[in-house]
């Protein structure tokens, strides 16, 4: 039997990951919503001001989970629901592919809150959304809450990323795009 140099799988492994099937990953709605609840709960446990952000926030968009992984081309996705004051909205996920130096399989939250109306409608009228280094995003460290009393909180829309799990070796947001789905 010949054995295959590791060389070769990179891409085949890339191939697999880029094409697994995202609906196997579908939660039902009452699964999500409640997953959803708990992601809040602890990231609020992280830091004391998240609820404060909350409170001022337009809408906040929660995904409990984004998997991610591949070598050298990687996949992630992750479904979540937006929120306005509290109340489950409408359902999204999030999608993302990359080439370059990658390399792993995991997992993190994310918590994604417009902070204006605007933002906000903006969101939900684009087909496609995407997450870049946009001036008028702002990618907060979780549990920095001397971040939050500078000028990073005034920006229209905040994501905070938390929870990682797994071992990768990119986490980026770059090419990451929400799209709504119907749950």
């Amino acid at each position: 039997m010949k054995k295959v140099p590791p060389v070769k799988l990179v891409p085949l492994i890339a191939i697999l990951a880029l094409t697994t099937n995202a609906r196997c990953l579908a939660q039902t709605k009452d699964v999500l919503d409640a997953r959803v609840l708990e992601t809040l709960q602890q990231f609020n446990v992280i830091d004391p001001q998240h609820a404060i952000l909350e409170t001022k926030a337009a809408g906040i968009l929660i995904f409990p989970q984004v998997s991610k992984g591949g070598i050298a081309l990687a996949s992630g996705y992750g479904e979540g629901v937006l929120e306005i004051p509290g109340k489950p909205l409408e359902y999204y996920s999030i999608a993302s592919a990359s080439v370059g130096l990658t390399a792993g399989v995991g997992a993190y939250s994310e918590v994604i809150m417009f902070m204006t109306a605007e933002a906000l409608d903006q969101f939900r009228h684009s087909k496609g959304w995407s997450l870049s280094a946009d001036s008028g995003i702002a990618v907060m460290s979780t549990g920095a809450a001397k971040a939050y009393e500078g000028g990073a909180t005034r920006k229209p829309v905040l994501v905070f990323v938390f929870g990682e799990k797994g071992l990768i070796a990119d986490l980026s947001l770059q090419g990451s795009k929400i799209n709504k789905i119907v749950k």
